[in-house]
C-alpha cells in the first residue's frame, strides 16, 4: 500500500466514524468527567468497511514498530484486533493477537489472556497495547498490567482516536508512548452529518 492509499483509507475511516461512531453535545462519560463528544467505535468496527479500514490503518502504524504481539482489554479492543489478524495475513505480514478479560475466566485454565494457544506465552516478548479509544487510559494500563505481569515488556500503545483527556500523560508516567490514527478534536472541525444530542446529558458508557 502506498502513501497516498493510506491516506485515502484514513480519509474514508474518518468519515465512517463520523457518520457511525461520533456524537456531539454533552455526555457523562463512565469515569465521571463530562464532555461534548462521545465516541462508540463498534458500529464503524463491526461494519464491514469501517473493520477493514481500522485494521488497515491501525496496521501501518504496527508494523514500524515490529512488535511480537499486538493485544487489548476487553470488550473495546476485540473487534478490531480479529480483523487485523485477518487482514495481516491476508496482507503477507501475519501480526499474532490476543485480548485480556477484564476477569479471570471463571473455569478450566483461569486465564486473564485469550488467544494464546497451550504453551504460547508472552514473556520477554515485545507487546504493543490496541484499544479503540483512549481518554483517562485506564483500560489501556489494565491491559498492561495484566501483560506484564504474565513477564512481557510493553513500550506503546495504539489507539484509533485519542480523546486528548489524560491517557498520554498517564501512560508517559508508566513509561509508554500513545500512539493514534485520530485525534478526538479533529471531529469537531466539521460538524456537518453528526447528532447533535446537547439538549440531555446522558450516561453513557466509556470506550476508552
Amino acid at each position: 500500500m502506498t502513501a497516498n492509499d493510506r491516506s485515502t483509507d484514513d480519509a474514508v475511516l474518518f468519515e465512517i466514524i463520523r457518520e457511525r461512531s461520533f456524537r456531539r453535545g454533552k455526555f457523562r462519560l463512565a469515569s465521571g468527567r463530562e464532555s461534548e463528544l462521545y465516541f462508540n467505535l463498534k458500529p464503524t468496527m463491526m461494519s464491514p468497511k469501517g473493520a477493514l479500514l481500522s485494521a488497515r490503518a491501525l496496521l501501518a502504524r504496527i508494523w514500524p514498530e515490529s512488535p511480537d504481539y499486538v493485544g487489548g482489554l476487553e470488550m473495546g479492543a476485540v473487534p478490531v484486533i480479529a480483523a487485523m489478524a485477518a487482514v495481516s495475513e491476508a496482507e503477507g505480514r501475519p501480526v499474532k493477537t490476543f485480548f485480556v478479560r477484564k476477569q479471570p475466566k471463571g473455569h478450566g485454565t483461569m486465564d486473564m489472556l485469550e488467544g494464546l494457544a497451550p504453551g504460547e506465552t508472552l514473556k520477554n516478548a515485545r507487546v504493543m497495547i490496541i484499544d479503540d479509544v483512549a481518554t483517562s487510559g485506564g483500560s489501556i494500563l489494565k491491559a498492561v498490567d495484566a501483560v506484564r505481569a504474565a513477564g512481557a515488556q510493553v513500550s506503546a500503545a495504539l489507539v484509533l482516536i485519542d480523546r486528548e483527556e489524560g491517557a498520554a500523560e498517564m501512560l508517559q508516567a508508566q513509561n509508554m508512548r500513545l500512539l493514534s490514527v485520530f485525534r478526538g478534536r479533529a471531529f469537531l472541525g466539521d460538524a456537518a452529518g453528526t447528532h447533535d444530542e446537547s439538549a440531555k446529558l446522558a450516561d453513557v458508557p466509556k470506550t476508552g
